[in-house]
């Protein structure tokens, strides 16, 4: 197993100014280090196709490329840091140079997580890691204990989601670079907020990917939607696994990074006896035991499979939670979302009611989307395992329009879906803006250099959106116009109605955090009632003597349903109807068992018997 305190490949300095320089290119018969300042290192070779050197020619800070048997010039495949871009130079960075502030920090339970998804770029008008320093006193009052960054590998230009990452290591240098990254989580841990991290192992972007020069990082024996698969089973793949067990494990060490959010593992392709994923597990638990330091990892999976959340020990590849996109399709189309695309699967409120008792709708049905069955149960999995929300950067920015929630469904159904999210038994997460009806869209946006790259892009959209009978034509995403409309608007927080649901979303969370039968996720203590023709769900959740009964009316009519008889005297704890939050009215106080209850259109409302 490779050393998990010390980075092993790449370059990194010790001993004052001496640098050790580890390259794997078992395709080369030379390998030289070239300074952009002038001189060269020639690297020894090594056992299993790695070049080594230990030199002092090599200063922090200094720019080199790799020289490939004398031919060409590339970039380093574990370069820390691309100042000049995916085409540039490589700079030497020291990244156990960076004076730390954050000993005492412990990161919270998983369960404890109240997740907000950002996208550096558009976060803030800077569009930096600084740019979002700045807004964490107001992440902090809003009750956020993660934020969740959107991947930051080194990208073409300054505009991407960052799912085009050439350098998985290095950190994009628009934003601010691997300093500014350090320096955001250094502050995020002295305001009590843990930090997720969105990396892709699943493929790489077209552009400035030099990676085929260096080794077999590919293989050609499977396929995805998005390029070449990541060679994690074919032949010469144990260099591609140290070099991705080391990219998570440099998270960890050097950044402080509290979890890892991995994009769509569903495209990662493995055959081995021992999956990537687990062995990636594997190696985090032994920095976990050295350090003291916990760290998560969290995947994205379109499989309902539960091998990849179930433990090491159980056979499973120990992942410690996933994105539900189910919750969210479910949701959506009980809030009146077309049944176009992957929604056709959904029917609303018969499988929201399920994602709550189930988490995964389909665990072992035909999919008509699929046109097989699909999945399997999730019984004995705790509800900190699933990532549940109402909106995403998938499913804001796969719309052709990347229309928000706001300018989808009404005030009163923005509310109601907040609560259902935030009432769930499962880990709760905000898209940026959300939280104040941010009304800006967010699309999708690159700056390529390649103009036959940037057509492919352009053309690659419009036939996306054809399984969804979309009219009309996509945003240029090479536009910068684009990329400028989807900043938020943090003015708007001073304007109505922005400001009105800025404070209940506040209050949502308040209570998630007060409420026992809310905040404790054990999805054994759950009973869900639906009354189908009425659009109308009943959830009672509970946990030890505090229960809390909620109703949620999907309708635009009024509904009165009873009060169940739990023989409990109810308090209201929260109602969307009621004036303060912009609603038409609400008289539901306390109430007693079997009482006839008045819940407004498109509304929510919570009950505990818990004294707050």
């Amino acid at each position: 197993m490779a050393d998990v305190i010390r980075r092993g490949i790449g370059v990194k300095f010790e001993k004052g100014s001496e640098a050790h320089v580890n390259v794997w290119a078992p395709k080369a018969k030379t390998v030289a280090l070239e300074l952009k300042r002038g001189g060269h290192i020639d690297l020894a070779p090594d056992n299993l196709g790695y070049f080594r050197s230990t030199t002092r020619e090599l200063k922090a800070g200094d720019l080199y490329k790799f020289n490939i048997d004398g031919d060409h010039a590339l970039p380093d495949p574990v370069s820390i840091h691309q100042p000049e871009g995916v085409h540039g130079h490589s700079q030497a960075l020291d990244l156990e140079s960076f004076p730390w502030t954050d000993t005492e920090w412990q990161n919270p339970q998983l369960k404890d997580y109240i997740l907000y998804e950002l996208h550096t770029g558009t976060f803030t008008e800077q569009g930096s890691f600084e740019g979002i320093a700045g807004k964490l006193d107001y992440l902090k009052e809003l009750g956020i204990t993660a934020i969740e960054i959107m991947p930051v590998a080194q990208f073409p230009g300054s505009r991407n989601w960052g799912y085009d990452g050439v350098f998985p290591f290095a950190v994009q240098d628009s934003y601010g670079g691997p300093e500014g990254l350090q320096r955001l989580v250094d502050t995020c841990h002295q305001k009590g907020i843990a930090v997720v991290l969105d990396v892709v192992y699943n493929h790489m972007g077209p552009e400035g990917n030099y990676l085929e020069s260096f080794g077999p990082y590919f293989t050609t024996k499977y396929g995805t939607p998005w390029g070449k698969a990541i060679n994690f089973d074919d032949a010469g793949c144990d260099g591609v696994r140290e070099y991705f067990i080391e990219n998570t494990l440099m998270w960890f060490r050097y950044f402080h990074i509290d979890a890892l959010r991995m994009d769509a593992v569903h495209a990662i392709k493995d055959f081995s006896p021992k999956h990537i994923l687990r062995e990636i597990k594997e190696h985090v638990n032994e920095i976990i035991a050295r350090t003291g330091r916990t760290h998560y990892l969290i995947v994205e999976c379109d499989l309902n499979d539960t091998r990849f959340i179930n433990p090491l020990e159980e056979h499973g590849f120990g992942m410690d939670a996933q994105w539900i996109d189910e919750f969210h399709h479910a949701l959506r189309v009980s809030a009146g979302e077309e049944r176009t695309g992957y929604y056709a699967d959904f029917d609303g409120l018969n499988h929201l009611a399920k994602a709550y008792r189930d988490a995964y709708v389909y665990d072992g049905q035909y999919s008509p989307h699929r046109q097989k069955r699909f999945g399997v149960r999730a019984e004995d999995n705790p509800g900190q395992q699933f990532v549940v929300f109402s909106q995403n950067h998938d499913q804001v920015g796969n719309r052709m329009l990347g229309e928000r929630t706001s300018k989808l469904v009404s005030f009163e159904m923005q509310k109601l879906m907040a609560g259902a999210v935030l009432i769930s038994p499962y880990l709760p997460m905000l898209f940026m803006g959300e939280e104040y009806s941010e009304s800006n869209p967010f699309q999708y946006f690159i700056s390529h250099t390649d103009p036959e790259l940037v057509e492919a892009v352009r053309k690659g959209r419009k036939a996306e959106f054809e399984a969804f009978h979309a009219a009309g034509e996509a945003p240029d995403p090479q536009s910068t116009t684009t990329f400028d409309n989807c900043k938020l608007q943090w003015e708007l927080l001073g304007k109505e109605p922005h400001r009105t649901m800025h404070a209940y979303y506040k209050e949502l969370i308040t209570l998630r955090k007060k409420i026992s039968a809310i905040y404790e996720l054990n999805r054994k203590s759950i009973d869900v009632k639906l009354e189908e023709p009425l659009q109308l769900l009943m959830l009672h959740r509970w946990h030890e003597g505090s229960h809390v009964v909620c109703f949620m009316n999907f309708s635009k009519e009024v509904r009165k349903p009873l009060m169940p008889p739990l023989q409990q005297q109810w308090r209201k704890l929260l109602d969307s109807a009621d004036t303060k939050w912009g609603g038409p009215g609400s008289d539901n106080e306390s109430v007693s068992d079997n009482t006839t209850l008045k819940i407004q259109p498109e509304s929510i409302i919570i009950y505990t018997n818990q004294d707050v």
